[in-house]
C-alpha cells in the first residue's frame, strides 16, 4: 500500500529549520516535496554545522544539519526578484497542494508570492506560513529564530529551577515544535479541503506552537491563577515523582502519582521495609510534609547498586512506574527506540552509514518512512521545469543564461 501523502506535492521555500522540518514531516509520509532555493546560495542552513569540520559551503560538503532539516527533498533554484523565476512559480503553484513559506510578514507579498495572488491560480491550494510571533498583533512583522521563540514562550523560566536565570534549551526545541504544529495544520487543511473543496491559509508559529507544547501550566496559570510551582529534586513533593542517582552515575526516573497504592511493595523491593509504617511517610500527606528527609534517604539506598541492578529489582518487586534517565547519546542504542524505528539505520550515498530520526508516528498500513537524503543545491531543477511544467531545453538554457535559475 501507498505512504498516505503519495500525491500530494508541496512547494516548500523555507529556511534553516521550522518551516524545513515541517515540510519534510510531509515528506516522510510521501508527499512530493520541491524545496525552492535562492540561486546561487541555497538555504542558509546549508552552510552551518557540517560533519566532520568547519562549516560547509552552499555548494559543497554535507552537514547534519541540512540534512536532518531536508531529506527526500528535491531541489529547485531560482532568482525570485527576476519575473521569470516567479513565473515558475506561478506554474508550480498551478500543479501543487501545499505551498509552504517562513518568511518575514510582507516578503512573500512583496515578491508576488503571497496567498492571494498563488490561489488565484490554484483556489484548492494550501497556502502554509510559520512565523515567530503568529499573523496578526504588534509583532507579528517581528523576525524570530528558537532562541527568542524560547525566551518569548516562558519555557525558558520553566527549564529554570536552580536559579532565577533564564535557561535556553538546546537543539531548536521551539523549531521543532513550531514545525510539527505547521505540518498538523497542513494535514488539517487537506482533510477539510476533501471534504469541503476549498483551499485556505495556513498559520503556525513559534510563539502559539510553545504555548502548546506547555498548555497545562499555561491552563494551570489561566484558570487557577498560578503556573506550577518549580522545584528541585531535593523538595520534590512526592518523592515517588522524582529522579535518583545510582551507584554507577546513572539515573533512575519514578513516575508514582498514586504513592499510597505502590508504598509497601515500593519499600520491601528497595529493602526498607521500615519505612512503611514510619509515621513521618505511611500516607500520602505525611510524606509530602515531610518529603525532603525521604528524598534524603531515597538518595542513599539508590547509590547502594548500579542502577540496571535496581532496574531488575523493580522490574521484579511489582507494579511499578519507573524507567531509566537517558541521555542524547543513549537514544540510537535504546531498544525501544530501535524498536519503534524512532531512530533509523541509513545508508546515505555520500556520507556512508548513518542514523536518522524515524517517523514518531506509526500507521499500520499506511507508514512512513524516514529513509532519505537531503538534495545538493539545484539538483533537480532541469527536471522539474521539463518533465513537471512542460519548459523546452532551450527555454531552460535561456533561464540559465538569465541567471533565473
Amino acid at each position: 500500500m501507498d505512504a498516505p501523502l503519495k500525491g500530494i506535492r508541496v512547494i516548500d521555500w523555507t529556511i534553516w529549520q521550522q518551516g524545513p522540518v515541517a515540510t519534510t514531516m510531509l515528506a516522510d509520509l510521501g508527499a512530493e516535496v520541491i524545496k525552492i532555493e535562492e540561486r546561487g546560495k541555497g538555504d542558509p542552513g546549508r552552510a552551518i554545522f557540517a560533519i566532520g569540520g568547519s562549516a560547509a559551503t552552499a555548494k559543497s560538503g554535507h552537514n547534519f544539519y541540512f540534512e536532518a532539516n531536508n531529506r527526500h527533498k528535491q531541489s529547485l533554484t531560482l532568482d525570485l526578484s527576476k519575473p521569470q523565476a516567479r513565473e515558475v512559480v506561478y506554474r508550480l503553484a498551478a500543479k501543487s497542494d501545499v505551498f509552504v513559506q517562513n518568511f518575514r510578514k510582507g516578503v512573500a507579498a512583496r515578491l508576488g508570492l503571497g496567498y492571494e495572488v498563488l490561489s488565484a491560480r490554484n483556489p484548492k491550494l494550501i497556502y502554509a506560513s510559520s512565523s515567530g510571533y503568529g499573523p496578526n498583533g504588534p509583532d507579528s512583522g517581528e523576525p524570530s529564530f528558537d532562541y527568542l521563540a524560547q525566551s518569548r514562550s516562558g519555557i525558558m523560566n520553566i527549564a529554570s529551577v536552580a536559579t532565577e536565570e533564564p535557561i535556553y534549551l538546546n537543539g531548536g526545541l521551539a523549531d521543532q515544535m513550531g514545525a510539527i504544529m505547521l505540518a498538523y495544520g497542513v494535514m488539517t487543511a487537506l482533510v477539510a479541503r476533501e471534504r469541503y473543496g476549498v483551499g485556505q491559509e495556513v498559520n503556525a508559529s513559534h510563539l502559539g506552537s510553545m504555548i502548546a507544547l506547555q498548555g497545562l501550566n499555561v491552563s494551570s496559570r489561566t484558570i487557577l491563577g498560578h503556573e506550577f510551582p518549580r522545584s528541585t529534586r531535593d523538595d520534590a513533593f512526592n518523592p515517588l515523582w522524582n529522579h535518583y542517582k545510582c551507584a554507577d552515575g546513572k539515573w533512575i526516573s519514578l513516575g508514582m502519582l498514586q504513592t499510597d497504592r505502590y508504598w509497601k511493595d515500593f519499600c520491601n523491593a528497595l529493602g526498607v521495609p521500615e519505612l512503611i509504617d514510619d509515621a513521618r511517610f505511611n500516607g500520602i500527606k505525611p510524606r509530602g510534609k515531610n518529603h525532603r528527609e525521604l528524598v534524603a534517604i531515597l538518595d542513599r539506598v539508590f547509590l547502594a547498586r548500579p542502577r540496571d541492578e535496581w532496574m531488575g529489582i523493580l522490574k521484579r518487586g511489582g507494579d511499578f512506574i519507573y524507567t531509566r534517565v537517558n541521555k542524547i547519546d543513549d537514544l540510537p542504542g535504546d531498544e525501544q527506540v530501535i524498536a519503534n524505528e524512532y531512530i533509523v539505520d541509513y545508508e546515505h550515498p555520500e556520507i556512508g552509514p548513518t542514523k536518522l530520526v524515524g517517523v514518531p508516528v506509526i500507521l499500520s498500513k499506511t507508514p512512513g518512512n524516514a529513509r532519505g537524503r537531503a538534495p545538493e543545491l539545484g539538483e533537480n531543477s532541469e527536471m522539474i521545469l521539463t518533465e513537471l511544467l512542460g519548459y523546452s531545453w532551450d527555454e531552460v538554457g535561456q533561464l540559465r543564461d538569465a541567471e533565473v535559475i
